[in-house]
């Protein structure tokens, strides 16, 4: 019986850059790297910066989101933990601390994003969710 192959950051660029017709070489001069450089993320011995996921996505025509998943497994843990501890929602949890929000002086229009992102799926602790804003501050350069 043959082996399913399994599906990583690696494959998926390389399935698509066949589907696309495009060398490692076109791949490289198109997201401004090296050849060497597309042979070992596709082989898995180089792990990708998010602008290189980025510049990826753009250039194989990938979900950016789907993609920067695939390099980074271990984010999808921090957004679908396996079971939530607690009967209150980590959410909730979060919602009704004022005192974590005045902490970390969480906005309104933060509330609202983080919100959002409570409905994405389930978030392990009030904690992640400080995590998520911070993150989100630093991209945006807050």
């Amino acid at each position: 019986m043959a082996r399913r192959k399994e599906r990583n950051f690696g494959r998926v660029v390389r399935d698509r850059r066949h589907q696309r017709e495009l060398t490692q070489q076109e791949v490289a001069r198109r997201i401004r790297t090296s050849t060497a450089y597309i042979g070992h993320l596709e082989s898995g011995r180089r792990h990708p910066s998010e602008e290189v996921v980025r510049r990826l996505a753009q250039v194989l025509g990938l979900d950016q989101r789907d993609i920067y998943l695939l390099a980074n497994p271990r984010t999808v843990a921090v957004l679908v933990p396996k079971e939530v501890p607690s009967r209150q929602s980590a959410w909730e949890h979060f919602r009704r601390d004022k005192r974590l929000q005045r902490l970390h002086n969480v906005a309104a229009d933060e509330m609202e994003m983080l919100g959002c992102v409570a409905r994405m799926g389930q978030i392990e602790s009030s904690r992640t969710f400080v995590y998520i804003l911070n993150a989100v501050r630093y991209a945006l350069g807050r």
